[in-house]
């Protein structure tokens, strides 16, 4: 039975801040729990479930008292709408995490396709003997030297879903890990004291069946980077950002409907079509967080001011949205995304590219471009960069400072 909620004074934007931060966190923890055939990770997604439940009604309540008039209900109403998304976002990864706890059914193949699809998110338990162990996070300086980031660590019973650089790493401590390929596997070993094995290969029997788990990936992606756009239109409330948000969940729409065929295709070949239930909800759940970024992007595709409580959410929560402009002659203009190692050097992780005037789009550079030319969506190593493109990205302020030296942008 859920503990009554009583109202108690808090910052909104703090509020909207740990909204996002354990909304996307979730995501982490629910495609990491079904990777890794977890059910402890998957119960830690309902407990932080259950937080995302109180956090989003104190944060109604205390919108509800700051509302005095008709403009401030005009202003307030699109808060309501992302804080109302930040709670689907969380529930739908919670129906993700119950694929693993109540055993619905999930084929082998998934678990191969999924670590490209959570950018190697890895789990590693904290040996004694780690040079890690009795060291900060700033101390050990992960981000910066590897590109490997420590997105939540588990001590006890008890997740620190946004550990800072004063956290102090202690022996038995489960490191949640994410980065490049390149570095994962070394940051593991250093941590556990054992060699990263990735999930073994497994290669889809039936056609029908591996198409379907490459569509479901594909949903997943664009998912969140979905929710990884919306927020960057609100916070730099820009029409043209919330609208590939649009585009994006109407191609997870037609994702899923492909999905769909092909899982209903594969069923007639599979031994126990039983299986393929958990990939159903898995679709399903990713389905909704794109409808969520959608709402997130409401207020800015309906010419409502983003209220400025949302913005500074946005930019004091665990992991920023930038964006930043190439300089002439910078490290960045006339080089690639991969030539310049931007996330290793960085740790950011650049989701869009609006080319300069007159640029031509390499459409194959990125994951796809949008219909007016203009945007490269989430782009690949390959992307060439140049004076003039605009960057938007997202990661921790010292990478976000580091990004904008590279693009010589001096912030004036």
């Amino acid at each position: 039975m859920p503990s009554r909620v009583e109202y108690e004074p808090a910052s909104v934007k703090d509020l909207l801040a740990e909204m996002k931060d354990t909304a996307e966190l979730l995501i982490d923890l629910s495609f990491s729990a079904v990777l890794h055939g977890s059910p402890d990770v998957a119960r830690e997604v309902l407990e932080l479930e259950e937080r995302m439940d109180v956090l989003q009604l104190r944060a109604r309540m205390s919108l509800l008292l700051a509302a005095r008039n008709p403009e401030d209900a005009e202003t307030l109403a699109p808060v309501l709408g992302i804080i109302g998304a930040a709670e689907k976002v969380s529930d739908a990864s919670g129906d993700i995490a119950k694929v693993v706890l109540e055993e619905v059914g999930l084929p082998d193949a998934i678990r191969t396709a999924l670590p490209e699809a959570v950018e190697r998110l890895v789990r590693a338990e904290l040996d004694p003997a780690s040079a890690y162990v009795g060291r900060t996070l700033e101390d050990v300086n992960l981000e910066t030297d590897t590109g490997v980031r420590v997105i939540a660590v588990r001590r006890g019973g008890d997740w620190l879903p946004n550990p800072g650089p004063e956290t102090a790493l202690e022996a038995g401590d489960v490191l949640l890990l994410r980065g490049p390929e390149e570095s994962i596997a070394d940051v593991y070993e250093t941590a556990s004291g054992r060699a990263y094995e990735p999930p073994e290969a497994v290669e889809p029997d039936i056609a029908d069946l591996e198409r379907a788990v490459d569509s479901l990936v594909l949903m997943k992606n664009m998912s969140e980077l979905a929710v990884d756009l919306a927020y960057g239109s609100v916070l730099f409330d820009s029409d043209d950002i919330a609208e590939e948000v649009v585009e994006l969940e109407a191609e997870v729409d037609a994702l899923q409907a492909r999905f769909e065929a092909w899982t209903l295709r594969a069923a007639a070949d599979v031994a126990d079509p039983v299986s393929l239930r958990g990939l159903v909800h898995i679709a399903n759940a990713t389905e909704v967080i794109s409808d969520a970024a959608v709402e997130i992007s409401e207020g800015v595709l309906r010419g409502l001011d983003t209220h400025v409580v949302v913005q500074e959410a946005v930019e004091e929560s665990d992991e920023v949205i930038v964006r930043t402009t190439v300089a002439a002659d910078a490290a960045l203009d006339g080089t690639t995304l991969g030539d310049a190692a931007v996330k290793t050097e960085t740790g950011m992780r650049v989701i869009a590219v609006r080319r300069s005037d007159g640029a031509d789009v390499d459409a194959h550079a990125g994951f796809r471009a949008s219909s007016d030319g203009n945007w490269v969506i989430q782009p690949g190593p390959d992307t060439a960069l140049r004076a003039g493109d605009v960057l938007l990205a997202k990661g921790t302020r010292a990478g976000s400072e580091r990004l904008r030296m590279l693009a010589g942008d001096d912030g004036e």
